[in-house]
């Protein structure tokens, strides 16, 4: 069996619910793999199950021309529950017709679970909104935990991060490199070190690329150089009129353009956080990649992060990935005045993190505006290198 993502373990919850269950994610994330898994898991307990690939151009015409005509595809016993697997749906030309059909039709006999290679699809298919017929699974590259487990350390994926003996910290730090250096695509942990450049450079000109065609973009080498752009400027404020200048191309072009990317799960987008001094504050957001190794391969820059110029930027986007494991998107904010005083996340109501590479870098004093305002709020440090002890309120990015 392949190696289990925290994802179907989630899912695995909600196969006796009725609802739809949409797994939505960037090409390459491991969708199909947990659709199989949770196949998997439902045969040995002996449930009848179907898998359905809708790249195969059969398959897609005839759903196409009528949802109906799933039954033509496959025989089902409606006297028992059957589990119907779909990979690829966003390639219907209109998924919520069929979706809306066989949940309405027949709910209690037919489990559907789909995938889809990106959210942008479905927001432009999905014209009705499926509300109250479906759960949606967002499908991200791995999560370190699940990165140590493909490393086949699944004591250690376990482990307390907060307590770890000095053996288990240094393989910590090591693999916490690679993950740093190369990200989290499953194929892409699982190749050698020697291959990595090689995959990482298969997803960004051949799977993006179809994320780019299939959006309807046209200006291919404006959209790679728009992604260069942002990924050389993670943690920075996205300004779309000076991009604009640069690339010589529309702010609204580049608006869609970043649309694109988030909705293809390349990117994700931070806003700003504010209750009390809201005019003091900008309003434009931050970006940064939602894979480590993608945003790096866009910059040209696999060393060591020790021996990087960009070490900092890095850094804050390694604890922006850690944060959405635990919080979702919309609930990652960040702080900064016009006068300059800020915090990098603020997360949920009561946590907030300044990233620095180096913890000595870190001056609690500097956010006093921070706390004057949100005296409930206490700042965390999150440091690739803390010399001494880890102490309250002192984490490794791994300990997030």
């Amino acid at each position: 069996m392949s190696i289990l993502r925290n994802i179907t373990t989630k899912a695995e919850r909600f196969l006796k619910n009725p609802e739809l269950m949409l797994f939505i994610g960037a090409r390459q994330s491991g969708k199909t793999t947990i659709l199989k898994q949770l196949q998997e898991g439902l045969n040995a307990k002996h449930k009848i199950t179907y898998f359905l690939n809708l790249e195969d151009p059969e398959f897609l015409e005839l759903l196409n021309r009528s949802p109906k005509n799933l039954f033509k595809i496959f025989t089902f016993d409606l006297s028992q529950k059957t589990f119907v697997f779909i990979d690829e749906i966003q390639y219907l030309k209109n998924p919520t017709n069929f979706l809306k059909y066989i949940y309405d039709e027949y709910q209690e006999k037919i489990k559907l679970l789909a995938s889809g290679s990106s959210a942008f699809y479905l927001d432009q298919k999905f014209h009705d909104s499926l509300a109250g017929r479906k759960k949606i699974f967002p499908v991200r590259t791995l999560s370190f935990r699940e990165f140590l487990r493909f490393k086949n350390e699944e004591k250690l994926s376990l482990a307390n991060f907060l307590n770890l003996s000095l053996t288990d910290e240094e393989k910590i730090k090591r693999y916490y490199d690679e993950f740093l250096i190369y990200g989290g695509y499953p194929k892409v942990a699982l190749t050698p070190l020697s291959e990595k450049k090689e995959i990482l450079a298969e997803i960004a000109y051949s799977y993006v690329k179809k994320d780019i065609f299939e959006s309807g973009v046209r200006q291919e080498e404006i959209f790679y150089k728009f992604m260069k752009i942002l990924a050389s400027g993670i943690g920075g404020l996205v300004n779309f009129s000076e991009i604009s200048a640069t690339l010589g191309a529309s702010k609204a072009t580049l608006e869609r353009y970043f649309y694109i990317l988030r909705k293809s799960f390349h990117v994700s987008q931070v806003r700003p956080f504010y209750k009390k001094i809201r005019k003091e504050l900008t309003k434009m957001p931050k970006v940064y990649f939602n894979d480590l190794g993608l945003r790096n391969f866009f910059v040209g820059n696999f060393d060591s992060p020790l021996l990087r110029e960009d070490k900092g930027a890095l850094m804050e986007n390694a604890v922006f990935r850690q944060l959405i494991e635990r919080y979702d998107e919309s609930e990652i904010k960040f702080w900064r005045t016009t006068s300059n005083n800020e915090v990098d996340f603020i997360a949920g109501d009561k946590d907030a993190f300044e990233v620095k590479f180096n913890a000595r870098q870190f001056n609690k004093k500097k956010y006093h505006v921070f706390f004057e305002n949100y005296p409930e709020i206490d700042v965390k440090l999150a440091a690739y290198e803390i010399p001494g002890k880890v102490s309250a309120g002192k984490l490794y990015p791994w300990q997030i």
